[in-house]
């Protein structure tokens, strides 16, 4: 266990633990875009940056990707923090000035204007890159990245056409926070076009069933099986799905390291 302190409050949690997730348990908020628990932590956003004091020296560095240390002290809100934060919205506004995750966010900060040019007026990707790495490391498809550098990057499929590693199971659009990835239904209507056996159900292409025909033109939300897998998990089928393969995974491997152990024994 570790102790620290995160503006003024003391608390104690596991090694191992984000600065991020310890402030989350003392219901401090810090705001970011690209943070999603159950993905590895990325620090693109940048929202989340927070000055912490170690024997006496000042960093900035962004709390999701950050462990907890002994003896740490944290300060979320210091003034150098927020000014940065305010530069930080600023520059999302120029990006996406018409995005309403990014406009509420500035508002709570006093942001309502950019001294920036604007990039766009209809751009809608704040490159947080929750579907990239969603669609790589808990899907496991990797049929979309980020292209380009500098003011050109975006997220797109490989040579701008619709990859076939992409298996329409729509968790890039269910966590796109500004509603720019529509990959699902770009992929469902290159599927309809196929007929017979190669009508796959989206859930065999995800790897959840071992066999089974879309009955209904990919209108999942006609599907029984669809509509009964989301309801009993809680949450995006696709998301909960991989989810559970990994922690099924991941226990038997420690069942195999117990094994490997008890016999070395």
């Amino acid at each position: 266990m570790v102790c620290l302190e995160i503006d003024g409050q003391k608390i104690e949690v596991e090694d191992r633990t984000t600065v991020l997730e310890a402030a989350h348990r003392l219901n401090i908020a810090i705001p970011t875009y690209c943070h999603l628990e159950e993905l590895k932590p990325y620090g693109a956003c940048r929202l989340c940056v927070v000055e912490t004091l170690i024997d006496g020296k000042s960093r900035f560095q962004s709390s999701c990707s950050l462990p907890v240390a002994e003896g740490m002290i944290i300060k979320t809100n210091s003034e150098p923090i927020v000014k940065g934060r305010k530069v930080l919205l600023e520059l999302y506004l120029a990006r996406c000035p018409q995005v309403k995750k990014v406009r509420e966010l500035g508002e709570q900060y006093g942001v309502t204007e950019t001294r920036f040019k604007v990039f766009s007026k209809t751009e809608d990707c704040i490159l947080c890159g929750l579907c990239v790495r969603a669609c790589d490391e808990l899907v496991g498809a990797q049929a979309i990245d980020f292209v380009g550098r500098g003011t050109d990057r975006k997220v797109d499929v490989p040579f701008e056409r619709l990859w076939d590693r992409c298996v329409a199971c729509g968790a890039c659009t269910y966590l796109c926070p500004t509603g720019h990835i529509q990959n699902e239904a770009r992929r469902v209507a290159q599927l309809r076009r196929h007929s017979g056996v190669l009508r796959k159900c989206r859930y065999m292409l995800m790897g959840a069933v071992s066999n089974k025909i879309c009955p209904k033109n990919y209108e999942c939300l006609r599907c029984e099986y669809d509509q009964r897998t989301e309801y009993s998990l809680g949450k995006h089928a696709a998301l909960a799905i991989r989810l559970a393969q990994r922690e099924i995974s991941h226990q038997q491997g420690i069942r195999r390291k117990n094994g490997a152990s008890k016999h070395n024994d």
